[in-house]
C-alpha cells in the first residue's frame, strides 16, 4: 500500500496574506488532487509501471528480468535488448491510454504476461504491443480489451508465438486488427489464438510464415494486401465474415488450412482479388455462402493461380467467378454437397481455365475400366433458367421452389441453347476425403 506524507509547505503556513481558512482550502484541494491521482492504484492494489521501467532502464543489454507478481498501471517502453518474463503472474494495464508496451529495439523477448486496456486512438494504433524492431520474440502473452493487438512496422524476422488476442467489444469495423504487419518481412506467426478482433492483416509484407493459428469472430480471418510469397499453413479460420482474402498479392501459398463458416449471406471462405501466382492447396473449405471467389485473378500476365487438392463442400456456391476470366488451374479438388458448383456472374463461362481430375457431385458418368476416372468428361452448362447468375437482384430467390422448378424445366427442355461453363475431361470418381477437424 502506498503511503504519502504531505510536504513541508503544507505543514507550515507561509507568512503574509494567507488566512488560516484560505490555507485550509489549499490543503484540502491538494489532498483531493493527490487522492485523484493515486486513488485508482491504491484502490486496486496496483503499482505504477514505473517500477518495471526502472528495472529496464537500469539493466544492461542482454539482461533477463523477472517482473514481481502483480498488476502495474501505465505504459511501458523498451529500447534495449532484454528478456522480460512475467511468469504468468503479471498484468500491465494501460488504463485506457496509449499502447501498453512500445517495443523499439531488436532482440527483445517478452513472455508470460497479460496486457490490457489500451487507448482508443486509431490514428496512433493504440495496441497491446507496438513492435518497431527485428529479431524479437513475443510468446505466451495474453492481450485483452485493447484496440489493436500487435502492430509491426518495418520489423523483420520476429517470432509471434502462442499468444491470445481479443479486442474491445466494439462494432466489427471499429475494432483494431489483432495482428498487423506493415512492410515487415520474414516473421513467424505461430500457434496464436485470435478471438473477436478485426483482421490479421499483412500490408506490403513478404516471406512471412503463418502456421498453427486460430482466428474466429472477426472480419477477415486473414487479409493480405500487396503481400508477396507468404506461407499460410495448418491454421483454422472460422466464424469470420471472410476466411482468407488475398488482394493484389503475388506468390502466396495457402495450404492445409481449415476455412469454414464465414458468416452472413455473402460470407466467403477464400477470396482472390487481382491475386497472381498464388497456390490454394489441400484446404478444407466448408459451410460458406461462397467457397472460393475469384475477381480478376490471376491479374499479372503470364501467371497462373493453382487451386488443387481442396475439399470444397457444404457451400451455397462452391466456386464463383466475378466474370469470364482465365488462367486458373483447378485440379484434384472435391466438390461435394454444394448447392451450386460453379457460377460465372455477368455472363460468359469458366472454360478458359484448366479443369482436371476434380470430383464432381453432379457427375453422372461411369467408370467401366475402374481406373478412378470417369469415362466421359464432366460438363457444366449455364441454362437460361439460372437467371440469378445474370440478374443479381434475383439471387434473393435462389433455391426457392419457383426458380428450382424453372431450372428443372429448362434442363428437361431448354428454352434456348445452354452455354458451356466448363469441361473437366478427367473427372475423379472417388468423392471421399478425410476431414481435418
Amino acid at each position: 500500500m502506498v503511503r504519502l506524507s504531505p510536504p513541508l509547505w503544507m505543514l507550515e503556513p507561509p507568512a503574509g496574506r494567507l488566512t488560516k481558512g484560505l490555507w485550509l482550502s489549499f490543503f484540502v484541494l491538494a489532498l483531493c488532487s493527490t487522492a485523484f491521482v493515486f486513488g485508482q492504484t491504491r484502490q486496486e492494489g496496483a503499482a505504477s509501471v514505473s517500477v518495471i521501467q526502472e528495472m529496464i532502464d537500469r539493466a544492461p543489454d542482454g539482461a533477463e528480468l523477472v517482473i514481481p507478481p502483480g498488476t502495474y498501471v501505465g505504459n511501458l517502453k523498451i529500447e534495449k535488448s532484454i528478456t522480460l518474463d512475467g511468469q504468468n503472474s503479471v498484468t500491465i494495464d494501460a488504463n485506457g491510454t496509449g499502447t501498453v508496451i512500445q517495443l523499439f529495439s531488436n532482440n527483445v523477448t517478452l513472455r508470460n504476461m497479460r496486457l490490457v486496456n489500451s487507448g482508443e486512438d486509431h490514428n496512433a494504433e493504440d495496441a497491446g504491443i507496438q513492435i518497431r524492431g527485428s529479431g524479437n520474440v513475443i510468446k505466451d502473452v495474453v492481450i485483452e480489451n485493447t484496440l489493436f493487438g500487435m502492430t509491426l512496422e518495418k520489423s523483420d524476422n520476429n517470432v509471434i508465438r502462442r499468444n491470445k488476442i481479443s479486442s474491445r467489444p466494439r462494432d466489427l469495423g471499429l475494432r483494431g486488427d489483432a495482428l498487423k504487419l506493415w512492410y515487415s518481412n520474414g516473421n513467424k506467426v505461430e500457434d496464436n489464438e485470435v478471438v473477436n478482433s478485426r483482421d490479421i492483416v499483412l500490408w506490403y509484407s513478404r516471406n512471412n510464415h503463418l502456421t498453427g493459428n486460430s482466428s474466429s469472430g472477426g472480419r477477415y480471418g486473414l487479409h493480405f494486401m500487396y503481400a508477396v510469397d507468404n506461407l499460410v499453413e495448418n491454421n483454422r479460420f472460422f466464424d469470420n465474415s471472410v476466411g482468407v482474402s488475398l488482394m493484389y498479392s503475388v506468390g502466396d501459398v495457402v495450404r492445409n488450412n481449415y476455412i469454414a463458416k464465414s458468416t452472413g449471406a455473402t460470407g466467403t471462405c477464400v477470396s482472390l482479388k487481382e491475386a497472381s501466382g498464388v497456390t490454394i492447396e489441400n484446404n478444407d473449405i466448408l459451410y460458406c455462402a461462397t467457397g472460393i471467389y475469384l475477381d480478376l485473378s490471376p491479374f499479372e500476365p503470364g501467371t497462373k493461380d493453382i487451386i488443387t487438392g481442396n475439399r470444397i463442400s457444404y457451400n451455397d456456391i462452391a466456386i464463383s467467378f466475378l466474370n469470364d476470366w482465365r488462367d486458373n488451374v483447378f485440379k484434384d479438388n472435391i466438390l461435394r454437397s454444394n448447392m451450386t458448383e460453379v457460377v460465372v456472374f455477368g455472363g460468359g463461362g469458366a472454360h478458359k481455365n484448366e479443369w482436371d481430375g476434380n470430383a464432381w457431385e453432379s457427375y453422372e458418368g461411369f467408370d467401366r475400366d475402374k481406373d478412378g476416372i470417369g469415362d466421359t468428361p464432366q460438363r457444366l452448362y449455364n441454362y437460361a433458367g439460372l437467371v440469378w447468375m445474370e440478374v443479381p437482384n434475383t439471387r434473393f430467390f435462389k433455391d426457392t421452389p419457383v426458380l428450382e422448378v424453372l431450372d428443372f424445366l429448362d434442363r428437361l427442355a431448354p428454352f434456348s441453347e445452354p452455354r458451356l461453363l466448363l469441361e473437366d475431361k478427367r473427372p475423379l470418381m472417388n468423392k471421399g476425403k478425410a476431414s481435418r477437424s
